[in-house]
Order: structure tokens, then C-alpha cells, then sequence
């Protein structure tokens, strides 16, 4: 008897062999996506036990969850967050992640989670959270930077420097922010010396003039010479509240004279004794002409506005408190009655 074999070279045969193939592949490549989603899910709860409070004002721990709940609660949370409830904020958050499905809805949640930490001024936490999400999804421009914040915030200037490569390739322009980071870095350096800080800033104020006013700032508690020299007779009313509260000691008197501006300020600061007629700043001339007419109790008051988001705040600052903007400071100046300087004693 003849045995009949398969006819291996037959086409049909081929056809069905390379489709029990594919589908034994696409089996197993779903049986390690779900495998994979599985230790995915537990890893994160694993990662997310970390974060646990029982200093949170919300119990959440017997609240059932349905999907209809997402929104609402994020809203919540979102509000909490604005009325710095930051620990009642966390915990919703918290509670969202653990229930939530889609990956994506994870990512959103545990940015806004770390951006509550960061704000809370749990900074190492927000760090640890931002890192997590790069290590899930490494491409996300926003999270890389909003860790190099966190870097900042923590004065680690070199592991901020960090994300700016990553950044290049995700096509972003990051040279002001690197020479930001450079110029913040070399402030607070305890190992370079004062004569070389000076260089080196100076450099940067060359590439970068939108440092103007932080560098004007950092040199004249290094050198004050250099911080004269570098003073912009057009950018006067970028630094006016700086000028306004040097003390008399380190004026220069020559550069002074030679700007209209600068001789109206420090006779309005009282000074100078020697009136001159303006200085295109409009609460400068009114002290001015006040104190020329024998009234010296005026002063001015300082606030500080966000070019980009519009919102005022009572100090300085490099980075919006809101908006996170860098350089967005404009100074406001508004004339008020000096206040009595009283000397107070611990005796």
C-alpha cells in the first residue's frame, strides 16, 4: 500500500501554512500584550501605594467607581487645587488613576498629579511622578518641561540641563531655556569665583538680553561696576524697582548724571539734591516735581505683572508663579506715602 504524503510543494498547502503561522503569532503577541498590560497595571498600583495619605481630607478608600465620576471629579479636584487644597486635590487624583482603563486618561491624570505635588512643594514627588510618565511615554514635551522645573525648583541646575537634549529632538527651540539654566547654574555654584562668575555672566547677557534683568540683579551683588556698566540708559523701567531700592553706596554718580532718567529717579528717591526736568516715566516726574515743591514723603510701590498671562503678583519673579512663563516679569510702579521707618528691638 501506498502511503500518500502531503504534497509540501502544493500552493494551497503553503497558503495554510503561513495562515496557522500568522495566527499562532497574532495569538501570542495578544497573549504578551495582555500579559503585559496586566504587569502594567500592577506595577503602576505597586508605584502609586508610594503616594498614599492618610493626611488627606477625602476618604476614598470605600467610594465606588463609575465612569460618569471622571469628569466631575477631575473638576473637583482641578478646584481644590486652585484654592490650595493641594492634599484634597492629590487624593482624587490618586483615586482616578487606580480606576481608570484607558492609558491615555492615566498619562493626563498622573501629570496633573505631579503638577499638584509640584506646586504643593512636594518636589520630589512631583519629580518621581514626572519620571514614571517619561518612562511610559518618553516623547511627551510637556512633562520633560515640566521635570526640568522641578530640577530647577530643587537648584539641581545640571539634571535640569538634562531634558534639553531630548527636547532638540522633539524639535523644540530650547536655547533661551539652556542659557537660563546655564546663568542660574553659575549663580549658585559654590566651587567658581567671583571675578570669573562676572565673565561668565557677562558672556551670557551677550547671548541672551532677555536675562537683563535677573543678570543686572546678580552683578551688582557681585561687582557693581560691571552692573553699571552693563545698565541700558532704554531699559531703565525694566529694573526701576532695583534702582529705586540700591542703597546710596553703590551708585555710580558719573552715569547717573550723564541720563535724565536715572537723575530724576535718585532726586525723586532723594538722592540728589539738584532737580532736573524729566525722565519719560510718568510717577518719577510726579515725585519729582512733589519734591521740588518741598513734599519728600512720596514713595513708590512696586508690583510685578505677567506679560503672558496677565497676572499680577506683590514680589519678583523669574518664572510666572501661574504660568510658568520664563522672563514674562513687567514691573509696575505706583506713587504712595512713605511709610515711618521704625527700629525694632529685641530689647
Amino acid at each position: 500500500m501506498e502511503h500518500i504524503l502531503p504534497a509540501y510543494d502544493d500552493p494551497l498547502f503553503s497558503i495554510l501554512l503561513i495562515i496557522v503561522i500568522a495566527l499562532i503569532i497574532a495569538l501570542v503577541t495578544y497573549g504578551w500584550g495582555l500579559y503585559r498590560q496586566q504587569k502594567e497595571e500592577g506595577n503602576l498600583l505597586k508605584f502609586l501605594e508610594k503616594f498614599d495619605s492618610s493626611e488627606c481630607g477625602l476618604d476614598t478608600t470605600e467610594m465606588p467607581f463609575e465612569p460618569n465620576m471622571l469628569k466631575p471629579l477631575t473638576l473637583l479636584a482641578k478646584a481644590f487645587e486652585n484654592t490650595g487644597e493641594y492634599h484634597k486635590a492629590i487624593n482624587i487624583y490618586l483615586y482616578l488613576i487606580k480606576h481608570m482603563d484607558q492609558e491615555q486618561g492615566e498619562i493626563e491624570l498622573m501629570e496633573r498629579l505631579g503638577n499638584t505635588y509640584f506646586h504643593a512643594g512636594f518636589l520630589e514627588r512631583s519629580r518621581t511622578i514626572y519620571l514614571e510618565i517619561l518612562r511610559r511615554r518618553p516623547r511627551n514635551i510637556q512633562v520633560l518641561y515640566e521635570l526640568g522645573m522641578v530640577y530647577e525648583a530643587m537648584h539641581r541646575y545640571d539634571k535640569a540641563k538634562e531634558i534639553i537634549e531630548p527636547l532638540k529632538v522633539l524639535g523644540e527651540d530650547t536655547q533661551s531655556l539652556e542659557r537660563f539654566f546655564d546663568f542660574h547654574g553659575l549663580i549658585a555654584s559654590k566651587t567658581v569665583e567671583a571675578e570669573e562668575k562676572v565673565a561668565k555672566i557677562k558672556e551670557i547677557f551677550k547671548k541672551q538680553p532677555s536675562l537683563y534683568r535677573q543678570i543686572v540683579s546678580a552683578l551688582l551683588q557681585l561687582d557693581t561696576k560691571s552692573a553699571w556698566e552693563i545698565i541700558d540708559p532704554t531699559r531703565i523701567k525694566e529694573i526701576i524697582d532695583i534702582l529705586w531700592f540700591l542703597p546710596n553706596s553703590q551708585l555710580d554718580l558719573d552715569i547717573i548724571a550723564s541720563n535724565d532718567t536715572l537723575h530724576t529717579l535718585y532726586y525723586a528717591k532723594g538722592y540728589l539734591q539738584k532737580p532736573l526736568a524729566k525722565s519719560d516715566i510718568f510717577s518719577l516726574d510726579m515725585l519729582a516735581v512733589a519734591r521740588k515743591g518741598g513734599f519728600e514723603e512720596g514713595d513708590l510701590l512696586f508690583s510685578y505683572l505677567c506679560k503672558k498671562c496677565k497676572q499680577s503678583f506683590p514680589v519678583s519673579f523669574t518664572r510666572c508663579p501661574n504660568c510658568m512663563a520664563l522672563n514674562s516679569v513687567q514691573v509696575e510702579e505706583k506713587i504712595a506715602k512713605s511709610s515711618p521707618k521704625t527700629d525694632y528691638s529685641l530689647l
